[in-house]
């Protein structure tokens, strides 16, 4: 049987609805127990699950806000009880366990100024340790959720010691429990996040146990931001035919979705064209909501005040940029899809007690220089520091020039620089911010009463107490330039002024990062095509593709309206940009277009061909689509060196487009100037960007804004009610989204037939005791890799060529070449992820000799195969396989079919140099052994080609494994070394025993 459904973003549906109240309240009722007391007994799991799902709950609308029609907490827990007899067990239970609790004699009231109080929290100061009052103000948060999660069991008082005696114990890389609040994804990762959950629903019934014990206890926000393409570009019409061709290609993966928004309790769905998720997120966050207990599941609070309890916001995100949110003094991070499920499932985050490099921002930023050049500047500046595993919090003087939205797109890149936070801590900027974007000023002022009250504060008027940090940086903003970065990795910041030296060097310069070896004599050569009819030519560096995108700086008013300035400007002096040019503009929610339209701007933009695509990441992430088929023949034939230049955060290689290799990360303004200037072989000192309607140059200098003119615009366009409206036509979802129809059950009804629904197999078979470790003896080599191998390498998310693997099983299915769509789109389908794995046109395995493209030596034939094809003849004889890497292995996104993929092509290990933290830890998730080579070694320095067999000598016994330990490896032919063990903590080698995290997960819940 089926239902149509109105938007399964439903939490905003109808703030005025008593029942809705009744129902929110019932979720922050079990919710706040869960955060202010120890983690309920699995009976009392299941009483929530059983109330949550009964008919009266499953038709209420899910998301509400609304101060103004406040229901009396007593009706609303009359209401709740009408529904649920149940609950009053349920608190009695909870306030039984909340009177036990090993921190309650620090548990105290927040008093109102005028009379009454806020509400109660577990104060730190209470503690009187003075080693508190030096710790960073990020380790704080992860202190206050440990002693308000404290329950002896998951959380122990050893683990609150650990973190006050941080200066200590940080060093020693000692392991925490850590339990986030919430729990963010995009749809990429979200579709097989939610396969996952489906498939372990199946398994728990063949196992005999209940499947409802597969239900999210945190809150799950699920946002569709990943699926759109720029199909459609330099269009009035472009949104809507972007967002029809959308749902054509992905209706059944939005059904599946719209499918678990009712299936799973706490799941909540942010429909296609609603925004990115972390702008969605800020936006969120600055949208006036009902702060109390009627609204647990609302994003971004800063502090939530949930049954009069108050405590930190917190959240871990399945896309890499969650950090975004620490600009707003929230703590976030990304973690991988598999970890973030099991986190879903009430399982406490084992990490790694982080260091935290201290950066001191000083100084102002010049006239001119965009947030944009600081981010790469910064990002520079930490990768080059080294910053892997940690934290980075930002202090100084410096700050009070910064802006939310700056500090925002500084914490967005932590990814870019290897940071797990980029944290900003609250201050009056923050404060301000919340006020100007709609929050009422009782919620501003609780959130300063308790981050005050908790030592959470920072007030740049008040004199500075020295913090302790692991490592300090420091960077005077007087010194930031104007930048772009590229042409193959987001680090590799380039100054303006030197843009043309390094862009002929890289002509130069043999093929790498920053080269592609173009021969002198072909380094002036020109393409000539015929486009629409008019004669047209490119060079190398000519810019085929200028996007606008990304979360990284679409949520910042000033580098938008700055590039809508920069086309009015270009427009005034008669400049235009050159129509083969494949502009966009994708704003990361509806506030930018109103703000731009408010401005009068964007009608410049549309003049030079930045017309809004879609509400998503777009080229960002792949989603470019096609350009021109004259533009493309032109480039291909002549061995081009194309150029995309987008205001994005990656640019590694084959991730834009597959016929861009130069690839250049811009702020917005700079992305409408190399658009105008046509090429990225320009110097915009010396060199005119074109020639203006009178005849005469016009020089980068003509045609860009001044900070003053920026803020001006800033000032009169960016206005509080933007962000309401916004917010309340998010609620509303979209027409298509709202017809589609989903199914009631909550098992899901698996079809053979579906080339984007599959059921994995990764519980087949599975039995209630874990394999143990597994062995690897004479294990081949399947990729022998150099340095930073991106998960973009390993499972890229962009177009599947036609000659791949994954085209051959589309179409021997009946699929068109047309509706191929995207690897990214195709991830709740294992059968063409597997064959998407190490698919990236653009990689390099070392068993090539310098072929470049997804395939690799079959070892025992010699054969030259498809990665996929080799990993399946290894796979059908029996033969384990390794991957060997050198250094920074899975950087980038936070893919979990990076992980997903190689354990299904058969591999049992990685041995790199060094890893990124997020990919580590999938791979220990999907049982893959994680191994790093000594200091100063590599599969260089030791001699080994990848032509050898290997056996690793690790304990088969999990009791004689120790994380971090030391392992032997040997090969055939006589070659023996030494690496160490990346399985970090205890916990990880409880999943190593189970053969991953997720039957680790089954297991435990199957036992209660």
């Amino acid at each position: 049987m089926y239902k149509t459904t109105s938007s399964s973003l439903l939490r905003a549906a109808s703030s005025r609805s008593p029942l809705l109240s009744s129902r929110s309240s019932l979720t922050q009722s079990s919710s706040s127990a869960a955060s202010a007391s120890p983690s309920p007994p699995s009976s009392l799991l299941g009483r929530r699950s059983f109330a949550t799902s009964s008919p009266a709950f499953r038709s209420l609308p899910r998301w509400s806000h609304c101060l103004h029609s406040r229901p009396s907490l007593f009706r609303l827990s009359s209401q709740i009880r009408a529904v649920s007899p149940g609950l009053d067990r349920l608190e009695r239970n909870f306030s039984s366990m909340a009177s036990e609790h090993p921190f309650k004699g620090i548990f105290t009231t927040l008093p109102k100024p005028g009379g009454g109080e806020f509400g109660k929290f577990y104060s730190l100061p209470a503690l009187n340790d003075p080693r508190i009052d030096k710790l960073p103000y990020s380790i704080r948060i992860l202190l206050e959720s440990a002693i308000r999660n404290c329950d002896n069991f998951q959380v122990t008082k050893g683990d609150v010691e650990k973190i006050i005696d941080w200066e200590k114990t940080a060093p020693k890389q000692v392991e925490i429990p850590f339990k986030p609040a919430r729990v963010l994804l995009q749809d990429f990762t979200g579709v097989p996040a939610v396969v996952d959950l489906a498939c372990m629903r199946d398994a728990m019934n063949k196992l005999g146990s209940d499947s409802n014990k597969i239900n999210p206890l945190v809150p799950v926000d699920l946002v569709i931001d990943h699926s759109v393409q720029v199909d459609v570009a330099r269009s009035e019409n472009a949104v809507q035919a972007n967002m029809e061709l959308e749902f054509q290609r992905n209706k059944e993966r939005f059904a599946f979705l719209k499918w678990g928004s009712t299936a799973f309790q706490n799941m909540l769905v942010v429909p296609p064209g609603s925004g990115i998720v972390h702008q969605v997120t800020i936006l969120q966050c600055a949208t006036p909501c009902f702060w109390f207990s009627v609204n647990l599941e609302y994003l971004g609070r800063v502090v939530f005040n949930t049954q009069g309890v108050l405590y930190p916001d917190s959240v871990v995100g399945t896309d890499s940029h969650t950090t975004m949110i620490d600009g707003l003094g929230v703590a976030g991070w990304g973690v991988g899809g598999i970890e973030a499920e099991a986190t879903m499932l009430g399982q406490p985050m084992s990490m790694v007690l982080p260091g935290v490099v201290g950066f001191k921002l000083s100084g102002k930023m010049r006239n001119g220089v965009t947030a944009t050049d600081l981010v790469l500047t910064v990002t520079q500046i930490l990768r080059k520091h080294g910053v892997v595993g940690k934290f980075v919090e930002f202090y100084g003087d410096g700050m009070s020039g910064l802006s939310l939205a700056d500090r925002a797109t500084i914490a967005n890149m932590s990814p870019e620089y290897g940071a797990t936070m980029g944290f900003f801590p609250v201050d009056h900027v923050t404060l301000e911010y919340l006020k100007l974007t709609g929050r009422s000023d009782e919620t501003v002022a609780m959130i300063e009463a308790y981050l005050r009250a908790n030592n959470m504060f920072v007030d740049y008027n008040e004199p500075q107490q020295d913090r302790a940090y692991s490592s300090y940086l420091e960077l005077n903003l007087d010194n930031v330039e104007p930048c772009i970065s590229g042409p193959k990795r987001p680090h590799d910041r380039v100054p303006l002024k030197e843009m043309k030296a390094d862009w002929n060097s890289c002509l130069d310069s043999k093929v790498g990062f920053k080269g592609f070896a173009i021969p002198k004599e072909a380094q002036e050569k020109v393409a000539n095509f015929s486009f629409n009819g008019k004669p047209a030519e490119i060079t190398h560096g000519s810019v085929v593709i200028a996007a606008i995108t990304s979360c990284t700086n679409t949520s910042n008013p000033s580098v938008m309206l700055g590039a809508g300035l920069v086309a009015k400007k270009a427009c005034d002096l008669g400049l235009q940009v050159k129509p083969w040019i494949k502009t966009s503009l994708a704003p990361g929610s509806g506030v930018v277009t109103k703000y731009l339209l408010k401005s009068g701007l964007q009608e410049y933009l549309n003049q030079q061909g930045f017309n809004i695509v879609g509400y998503g990441c777009t080229t960002c992430i792949g989603n470019s689509g096609e350009i021109n088929e004259s533009v493309g023949a032109a480039i291909t034939e002549n061995d081009i060196v194309a150029a995309a230049v987008l205001s994005g955060n990656r640019n590694f290689e084959g991730r834009v487009h597959p016929l861009t290799r130069a690839n250049y990360l811009a702020s917005p303004p700079l992305v409408v100037a190399y658009a105008l200037a046509g090429t990225v072989n320009i110097d915009f000192e010396t060199e005119p960007i074109g020639t203006g309607k009178n005849g005469k140059d016009v020089f980068l200098r003509d045609i860009w804004p001044t900070t003053e003119e920026i803020a001006e615009v800033v000032q009169s366009s960016v206005l509080p009610d933007m962000f309401r409206a916004t917010y309340e036509s998010i609620t509303k979802g979209n027409p298509m989204w709202n017809e589609l129809s989903v199914p009631e059950n909550t098992l899901y009804s698996w079809d053979p037939k579906s080339t984007y629904i599959h059921e994995p197999p990764y519980f087949k078979d599975m039995t209630m005791d874990p394999p143990g470790p597994h062995n690897v003896k004479d294990a081949y080599c399947l990729l022998n890799f150099g340095d930073s191998i991106t998960t973009d390498h390993i499972s890229p998310a962009g177009n599947i060529q036609k000659d791949s693997p994954a085209a051959k099983y589309l179409m021997e299915r009946g699929v068109d070449r047309k509706d191929f769509n995207s690897y990214g789109s195709r991830r709740g389908n294992d059968e063409i992820m597997a064959r998407g794995t190490f698919a990236n046109i653009r990689i390099v395995n070392k068993l090539m000799n310098g072929e470049v493209g997804p395939k690799t030596v079959h070892i025992p034939s010699g054969e030259k195969l498809s990665v996929f094809d080799a990993a399946m003849r290894y796979k059908s004889s029996g033969e384990d396989t390794i991957i060997l890497a050198g250094a920074e292995y899975g950087s980038g996104s936070s893919r979990d079919w990076a992980a997903k993929g190689p354990m299904l092509q058969g591999v049992k290990a990685v041995i790199a140099k060094s890893f990124e933290r997020i990919h580590r830890s999938n791979l220990v998730g999907m049982g893959i052994i994680p191994l790093c080579f000594k200091s100063g070694e590599d599969a260089d320095t030791l001699g080994l080609t990848g032509h050898e067999r290997y056996t690793i000598h690790l304990p088969t016994d999990i009791s004689e494994i120790r994380p971090g330990q030391d392992v032997t490896v040997t090969t055939d032919n006589g070659k023996s070394f030494t690496c160490t063990v990346r399985f970090d903590t205890e916990v990880e080698l409880a999943y190593f025993n189970h053969g991953g995290i997720l039957p680790y997960v089954i297991r435990n819940l199957s036992k209660q």
